[in-house]
């Protein structure tokens, strides 16, 4: 026990430092936790208020946590005098090896930031990406989920959505709607615009503003063909679409103006 005592009275001023640091090393653990959490909190609800899928912000905010949490132990464990350069080169060797290992993942991961950050679509648009279309139903880190118009599910990458051009149909409140319509090189021409026209007059969900546009656009090998784009407002584009095309049909039926089709003359020659 003389012992002891002897040589804490010998060591004592060392006794003190260490305490001392390491007092400090655990309000520097106990405040990091604090901030690790806040910084977390923080970061899901920026995702919170951006809309963003409540999956990606809890992944995102976790690996923020993971990451402060990390700096704050290391913080830490220089305080109490243990040498942390070798034990972050053990790190960045083991981060280096898996990131080899998970090449592909990170890539959809990274994709997968950007699409947060860059926001070409959001849940619910109808996009066209990666060489696939349908309604985004899910942002993942990982992967997008799309569904088709006829109930199919879709599981894309995210490199290969961000590698790639996207459409969204569904971002801006209008479309157009871009038609072709032949009529038989025989037709009155201004007969056949004012029947076009007169079609488009009747639909109620054709915007005013812009104007529709009816023009002749092409003397085809078969038919004059005119151009019909009227502006519908996004939700309404496959039902006036599908509508104009019986209408006008109907409509040049009605005004005895044909639409040509594809056909082919034979001609039989008899030898004697």
């Amino acid at each position: 026990m003389d012992t002891i005592l002897n040589w804490i009275n010998e060591n004592s001023g060392l006794i003190l430092h260490y305490g001392i640091q390491a007092v400090i090393a655990l309000v520097i653990f106990l405040l990091g936790g604090r901030v690790a959490k806040f910084c977390s909190n923080l970061t899901e609800k920026a995702f919170d208020k951006k809309k963003v899928d409540k999956a990606v912000g809890s992944f995102v905010s976790s690996i923020v946590y993971a990451i402060v949490f990390m700096a704050t132990i290391l913080m830490a464990l220089s305080q109490i005098g243990i040498e942390t350069t070798s034990f972050i080169a053990i790190l960045g060797a083991a981060g280096l090896a898996v990131g080899l290992a998970l090449q592909g993942s990170l890539s959809n991961f990274a994709s997968g930031v950007l699409i947060i950050l860059l926001r070409p679509f959001k849940s619910g648009d109808y996009v066209e990406a990666g060489g696939k279309a349908g309604t985004v139903k899910k942002i993942e880190i990982f992967s997008t989920e799309l569904r088709t118009p006829d109930n199919k599910v879709i599981i894309m990458p995210n490199s290969k959505i961000m590698s790639d051009s996207i459409i969204n149909y569904s971002r801006e409140a209008t479309r157009r709607i871009d038609l072709v319509i032949g009529v038989g090189y025989d037709a009155d021409l201004r007969k056949a615009k004012e029947v076009l026209k007169s079609v488009l007059d009747q639909e109620s969900r054709i915007l005013k503003d812009p104007a529709y546009n009816v023009s002749v656009s092409e003397l085809a090998d078969s038919s004059v063909n005119f151009i019909v784009r009227p502006w519908v407002n996004s939700d309404d584009y496959w039902p006036t679409y599908w509508s104009l095309i019986e209408n006008i049909k109907i409509a040049l039926d009605d005004a005895d103006i044909t639409i040509p089709f594809p056909q082919m003359d034979v001609h039989l020659h008899k030898q004697d």
